[in-house]
């Protein structure tokens, strides 16, 4: 039992778990296993240690609370941070995207039309000279005369 370690020392009476050391009259107490936090009328906050004697159980609350929030701000920076870049991304890929094919509809437009400006102007150079074959039949012999 824990209330045997009464009036030793801290560390005696820390060596097993389920006991809390008192600095107020120095006395090793069972820790109240039923509430989390040991009551004020056991040993105040301040006065009371478990787990090691040089961290009262105050502080250890405290740090605990603090690292606990800590945790869970950044979980939840992160998640929103990493959220919002792949939106971002996205929405950025997509322009990207579209801009793309603009552009690529663009060249080839204008593939065509100097396709068609070529073909035009080299048909009027067959015509000139004599070389602009029958459209109703192209496989027609050429004659020498």
């Amino acid at each position: 039992a824990c209330s045997a370690f009464s009036q030793k020392s801290c560390e005696e009476c820390l060596k097993n778990v389920s006991c809390l050391w008192c600095y107020t009259n120095n006395t090793c107490i069972d820790y109240p296993v039923r509430s989390i936090l040991p009551s004020s009328s056991l040993c105040s906050l301040s006065n009371a240690r478990w787990g090691v004697c040089w961290v009262n159980f105050e502080a250890l609350i405290i740090a605990l609370a603090v690292v606990a929030g800590l945790i869970l701000v950044s979980i939840t920076v992160c998640c929103c941070y990493c959220c919002y870049c792949r939106r971002r991304s996205r929405s950025r890929l997509d322009e990207e995207e579209e801009q793309l094919a603009r552009k690529r509809e663009e060249r080839r437009l204008q593939s065509l039309q100097r396709k068609h400006e070529r073909k035009l102007k080299h048909d009027e150079i067959r015509k000139k000279y004599g070389l602009l074959q029958d459209s109703d039949n192209p496989y027609s012999r050429f004659e020498n005369e």
